[in-house]
């Protein structure tokens, strides 16, 4: 069993604090779903995670993430991964003249130790099965990496992605976002498979929809910064049925106000500039 463990974590962008003090643990086989209103901090915890070279995590403040007791706190990105963290992002990039099948056996050869290894002819052979087994084509796998595709077939390639290269802890950022239901079932099936085979999950949404076919060990909220509670699936179901006001009665949601709009415009743009360059 493995345990990812996310201690007092602080993080800011561009000099702005957006998470004040997360704590939380999962494990190897368990499915954490993290909700809450836009602005809360769901896509920054899932950036400050993976090691996003934006996001600061605060030093001074003892903020501490690990896997398995060893802090990967200020690894790289690549480090990370190696360690057994994958993030599905919520808006992933397109890599044009790099198709999927040579991407993720580029991706798997990074990450896996030698003796573990599948010759070339032994990993195609096991991509194929698990494309098709999530309704990809061979075809699909020529592709380039998200080169014109729909938002239902990125979010297909992420969790393919995912099964391929079988990380312990797999955080899925919206991973639920535009699909249709046949999209959603396949999803479901794929986050199914992943936790058979024992890896500690955590999906980020904004609906309960995803969990008509993932049935989460725990929920959390997420407002401001800071988990504000924690529950089971019903704790989703009430937050579908009353909103985030039914959580904190004295909650508003931020005001915005011309200067704030200018500067979450600046930090999303130099988001998106430094995401280009990974």
């Amino acid at each position: 069993m493995s345990i990812l463990s996310i201690s007092n974590l602080h993080a800011q962008i561009a000099g702005k604090e957006i998470l004040k003090g997360i704590s939380l643990t999962v494990s190897s086989g368990e499915i954490h779903v993290l909700m809450g209103p836009n602005g809360s901090g769901k896509s920054t915890l899932s950036y400050a995670l993976m090691g996003h070279p934006l996001y600061e995590v605060s030093a001074n403040k003892k903020s501490k993430i690990a896997i398995d007791g060893k802090s990967i706190t200020d690894l790289p990105p690549n480090e990370r991964a190696r360690r057994g963290l994958f993030l599905a992002f919520q808006n992933p990039l397109t890599i044009q003249g790099v198709p999927i099948a040579s991407f993720l056996r580029t991706a798997y050869q990074a990450i896996t130790p030698s003796k573990e290894k599948f010759s070339i002819g032994d990993f195609n052979k096991m991509l194929v099965e698990k494309a098709q087994n999530l309704g990809l084509t061979r075809e699909f796998l020529r592709r380039s990496l998200n080169d014109g595709f729909s938002g239902g077939e990125k979010k297909k390639a992420e969790m393919l992605q995912a099964i391929v290269l079988q990380p312990k802890f797999a955080i899925f950022d919206e991973i639920d976002t535009g699909l249709d239901i046949d999209a959603l079932k396949v999803v479901g099936q794929g986050i199914g498979e992943l936790v058979k085979a024992g890896a500690g999950v955590i999906i980020i949404t904004h609906y309960q929809r995803i969990l008509r076919y993932v049935k989460p060990d725990m929920v959390h909220i997420l407002k401001d910064g800071i988990i504000v509670k924690s529950g089971g699936y019903d704790l989703a179901k009430q937050i579908e049925k009353e909103g985030y006001a039914s959580i904190n009665s004295n909650f508003k949601a931020p005001a915005r106000n011309a200067t704030q709009s200018v500067a979450g415009g600046q930090i999303s743009n130099k988001v998106q500039n430094a995401e280009s360059k990974i």
